[in-house]
């Protein structure tokens, strides 16, 4: 087992709360997603945020460490939700791949992921070419677009936001510019809209919120809250 992973007390079934594990995004840790997990406790979650180095470890290890996690902290059979930001939405998809038997036992409920770059990331591009060490572990076989995709039969909902504000702005604005003839422009400030978009995904929805401001946002939280509970979004 991992040394570095906390030891977590087994969940007990008779708390009868639906279990949502949190995931954060590139360069930050778990911390951030502490927001998101107060306001779903709120609505009657247990939530554990889950952490990860998301520049100096490989895709295989984030979902190695969260498979762990998981051996650790459930009892047999328990469910559990995912939602996750941004890179997060990634680790989903390649955690579930890689680990199977959580799906195949009927043990991952529903997945929201909030602004995830499912189809690959321009921005993530750019900095690979530019300022590789920006970016680390996080390109390869996940912000280059080659994720796994999902198994069928994972219910999973995408949010994305259109708002234009970011870290990213700049870099896409640049993008955009030299691009005259693309149609879709759209952008959180760091993953463009059509970035967002994943075939296979049960349900999309566009929110106007920033990439950041995605997981301390009130409408995100409701639609979150909606999604696992019913499978599909509020419209």
């Amino acid at each position: 087992m991992n040394s570095s992973i906390p030891p977590y007390n087994k969940l007990k079934a008779k708390q009868q709360k639906p279990l949502v594990i949190l995931i954060h995004g590139l360069h930050q840790r778990h911390w951030i997603m502490k927001p998101l997990a107060y306001q779903l406790e709120k609505l009657g979650y247990q939530t554990i945020c889950f952490d990860y180095y998301s520049l100096i470890q490989t895709m295989e290890q984030h979902s190695t460490k969260l498979n762990e996690l998981l051996q650790q902290k459930l009892e047999d059979k328990q469910g559990f939700h995912l939602v996750a930001h941004s890179l997060g939405g990634l680790v989903i998809r390649d955690f579930i791949t890689r680990f199977p038997q959580w799906h195949k036992n009927g043990q991952v409920l529903n997945c929201v992921t909030l602004g995830t770059p499912h189809m690959g990331s321009t921005t993530a591009d750019y900095a690979k070419k530019l300022m590789p060490l920006s970016i680390g572990h996080a390109y390869k076989g996940a912000l280059d677009g080659q994720t796994p995709d999902l198994p069928k039969g994972v219910c999973l909902g995408v949010i994305a936001g259109n708002r234009p504000y970011g870290l990213g702005q700049p870099v896409l604005a640049y993008h955009n510019y030299i691009n005259k003839q693309a149609t879709e422009k759209q952008h959180d400030g760091t993953v463009y809209l059509h970035e967002t978009q994943l075939p296979t995904a049960t349900d999309h929805i566009t929110i106007s919120v920033t990439h950041s401001g995605m997981i301390m946002d009130k409408e995100v939280v409701r639609q979150t809250d909606y999604f696992l509970k019913n499978g599909k979004f509020i419209r």
